[in-house]
């Protein structure tokens, strides 16, 4: 990942990272000395690619399967990042994430409701797409441990924005909406929205990213836009406009 500044230990079987990680970890305006916490870090692409991008970091992540939980440890520590990856479910986290608060937090949710798609033949890979913990109770969690005026930050499926949005409103304030639109023209597929704890600021819904240039699927001189191709190969920030 980042064009070969990170590299990451995944699974032959189960639920593989793409792009979705790296923009999530992108788009986080963290500062040396900050701390971060990652809910549902899988292998822990997102803190891997944060934490090198903005070195000093105090990174922290929980994921809930013992196999994924392995990995992001083994991938924090070959990327040479320190850090810790708790095991355990997020609706019922271990007392040592509990006495924590973070100036950031950020997860990259299960896109489907459980029991409403076709269920994945790997049970790792299902549980990463379909979870049972609802998205209201994520923003709940992630609101709890953060620090005042600490940021959380979710990359989610566009389609689940109205229960993001009440969430939010309910827990956090100064939200900001960021639509990534595959192509020109196109409707966005996923969101980046953030929301900050004591947040007073009016709601803002910036512009769409577009993510790929050119009109079809396979043009390598146009697969990603120019900024998103500095994110996903320089590790460049993924900055929310100004």
């Amino acid at each position: 990942m980042l064009g070969g500044l990170v590299q990451v230990h995944q699974p032959v079987q189960g639920y593989r990272a793409g792009t979705d990680p790296v923009l999530l970890a992108a788009s986080i305006p963290a500062h040396a000395g900050q701390s971060v916490l990652e809910l549902g870090c899988g292998a822990a692409p997102g803190l891997c690619c944060l934490g090198v991008r903005v070195p000093g970091l105090r990174l922290r992540g929980i994921e809930l399967q013992p196999g994924y939980a392995d990995l992001a440890r083994r991938n924090l520590a070959s990327n040479g990042l320190d850090g810790d990856i708790w095991q355990g479910d997020l609706s019922d986290p271990p007392a040592q994430m509990k006495a924590e608060s973070f100036d950031h937090v950020i997860a990259n949710p299960p896109y489907f409701e459980a029991g409403k798609r076709i269920v994945a033949e790997d049970g790792g890979r299902e549980i990463a797409l379909a979870g049972e913990t609802p998205l209201t109770s994520w923003v709940e969690i992630g609101a709890k441990r953060l620090k005042p005026r600490g940021y959380l930050t979710i990359i989610q499926r566009a389609e689940r924005l109205p229960e993001l949005m009440t969430a939010m409103q309910t827990h956090l304030g100064a939200i900001e909406l960021l639509p990534l639109v595959p192509r020109v023209g196109r409707p966005p597929r996923l969101i980046l929205i953030r929301a900050r704890k004591d947040g007073r600021t009016p709601f803002r819904f910036h512009a769409p990213l577009i993510l790929h240039d050119g009109e079809n699927h396979g043009d390598s001189e146009t697969y990603y836009s120019p900024r998103v191709e500095k994110v996903m190969r320089d590790g460049a920030a993924l900055d929310f406009p100004a």
